[in-house]
C-alpha cells in the first residue's frame, strides 16, 4: 500500500544534532574511535537525592496518573524555585509541566500559531525552534549574528524585524548553541521594544544555573507586572540537575495561555510520568550543592576547550558565559584541501572531515542557521576534550 504524509512532514527536517550524535554512537558501535563533542546533554549522573526520591515514589505507589498540568506538589516547588531564584510570582494556573523543555515548546506554538503568523529567532538558533514554527504553517524570521556581536541582537534589530505578523520573538539565554548569556539591560531593552510592539517573549531558561564568572542570570519576566504579562518561561529540570532522560520541562506565563496549552496537552500526552514528576519536587526543592558542582566542573571544562581552540591556527573561539557549549569560527579553513582530497567549503564539509577521517564528532554551524562555525559540547570529561583537541589540531594541520 502506498501511504501519503500529511503536507505538514515536508516542512520538517531531522534533528542534525541527534542525527549526528547517532551517527558517532554508530561508529562507536562498529568499533571505531570517536571522540564526542556532540551531545546536548550533561556526563554527570543525576544526584542521588533526587533518585531516591524517584525509588521512594515507586515504593510508595506514585504510579498512577496525575492531572495534566502536574501535581500541586510539583507546581508548589517550582512556584517556590521561581520566586526563589528567578524573583516572579506565579500561581498553580499560571504553570504547566510538560514531557521536556521541547514539548513545552511545542505545546506554545501550538497554542499561538496559525498560519500566516511569524516568530522572531536570533540566530544561531537551537535547531527546533524554526522546525517548530514551520509545522505550525507560520514563518520563522531569523535575525542572523556572529562572533563579532558577540551573538547577540540588539533592541533596533529586533524592532526592525517586528511586522503585523509577529506573535512572539524566542529568547534562549543562556544560548544554545553559542553559550551567550544577555544581562539584564540588554533584555530590558528587547523586552521594553516588544511591550512597545505588543509582541510576546519566549524565555528559554533551560541552562540558567549554568553560568560563569559571576554572570547573573535573571528573568524578563521579573522586571514589572507589565514584562510579566508578555513573557512565557521555558525552563526544566534536564540539563541544570542532569535529567535529560527524566522528561520534565514545564513553561510558567499569563493563565490563559496555559489553560490553552493545558487543554491541547490532555489531548496528546496527558500528564508527565508521575515519578518523575515526584523527583523534580526534590530536585527543585532539595540540595542544589550538585548543581554548583556540575557548574565548577563545566567551568574547568570551559576554560580547557576555549584556549585549545584558540591555539588552532584557523581557529577562533569567543569565551561563553553559559551552557556547556562554544561555537568556534572555522571559516579560515574554507577552500582548503584535506590529504584524501576533499576540498572543505563549507562547516559541515569540516565536520563530516573530522569525523570521517579524525574520528571527532561535532556539529555544523549550519545546522544553527551560522555558517561557517561549529558546535561542541564540553559536557564530557577532560581526558576526552584534550584529545579531542589533539586530534582538530592535527586536521587542520593536514589541510593544504
Amino acid at each position: 500500500m502506498k501511504y501519503k504524509l500529511a503536507q505538514r512532514m515536508q516542512s520538517i527536517h531531522p534533528s542534525p544534532t541527534l542525527s549526528l550524535t547517532a551517527k558517532a554512537k554508530q561508529l562507536k558501535a562498529d568499533g571505531h574511535d570517536v571522540v564526542s563533542f556532540g551531545a546536548g546533554e550533561p556526563d554527570f549522573d543525576t544526584p542521588q537525592n533526587i533518585k531516591d526520591a524517584a525509588i521512594k515514589a515507586i515504593n510508595n505507589g506514585v504510579t498512577k496518573y496525575t492531572p495534566v498540568p502536574g501535581t500541586n506538589e510539583l507546581k508548589d516547588a517550582i512556584i517556590a524555585k521561581l520566586k526563589r531564584d528567578n524573583h516572579v510570582e506565579y500561581t498553580r494556573d499560571e504553570i504547566l509541566v510538560s514531557n521536556g523543555g521541547k514539548h513545552g515548546l511545542f505545546n506554545i506554538a501550538m497554542a499561538l500559531l496559525e498560519e500566516g503568523d511569524e516568530v522572531i529567532i536570533p540566530a544561531p538558533y537551537w535547531v527546533s525552534y524554526p522546525e517548530q514554527v514551520r509545522v505550525m504553517g507560520a514563518t520563522p524570521v531569523i535575525i542572523p549574528t556572529s562572533d563579532q556581536d558577540d551573538f547577540k541582537i540588539n533592541a533596533q534589530q529586533l524592532e526592525n524585524a517586528i511586522t503585523a505578523k509577529t506573535k512572539f520573538v524566542i529568547i534562549n539565554s543562556p544560548s544554545n548553541p553559542t553559550g551567550v548569556a544577555y544581562n539584564k539591560n540588554e533584555l530590558q531593552s528587547l523586552a521594553e521594544v516588544c511591550l512597545k510592539k505588543n509582541v510576546l517573549i519566549v524565555s528559554d531558561e533551560i541552562y540558567e544555573h549554568i553560568v560563569y564568572d559571576d554572570f547573573k542570570h535573571v528573568s524578563i519576566a521579573s522586571f514589572s507586572p507589565e514584562f510579566k504579562d508578555i513573557t512565557l518561561i521555558s525552563n526544566g529540570a534536564s540539563k541544570c540537575y542532569s535529567m535529560t532522560g527524566w522528561r520534565m520541562g514545564f513553561t510558567a506565563g499569563p493563565q490563559e495561555i496555559i489553560k490553552a496549552m493545558n487543554k491541547l496537552q490532555a489531548q496528546s500526552t496527558s500528564n508527565v510520568c508521575s515519578i518523575t514528576q515526584a523527583a523534580c519536587v526534590e530536585a527543585f526543592a532539595g540540595p542544589q550543592d550538585a548543581v554548583l558542582q556540575m557548574r565548577a566542573a563545566f567551568q574547568k571544562r570551559r576554560k580547557l576547550i576555549v584556549n585549545g581552540l584558540n591555539n588552532i591556527p584557523g581557529i577562533n573561539c569567543k569565551t561563553p558565559q553559559g551552557a556547556f557549549y562554544v561555537f568556534p569560527n572555522v571559516s579560515e579553513v574554507f577552500g582548503k584541501t584535506t590529504k584524501q582530497g576533499k576540498t572543505i567549503n563549507s562547516s559541515e564539509d569540516f565536520c563530516f572531515h573530522l569525523l570521517e577521517d579524525h574520528g571527532v564528532a561535532v556539529v555544523h554551524g549550519s545546522a544553527f542557521g551560522a555558517e561557517g562555525y561549529l558546535r561542541m559540547s564540553y559536557a564530557t570529561d577532560e581526558a576526552t576534550i584534550t584529545e579531542g583537541l589533539k586530534r582538530i589540531a592535527n586536521a587542520v594541520k593536514q589541510l593544504s
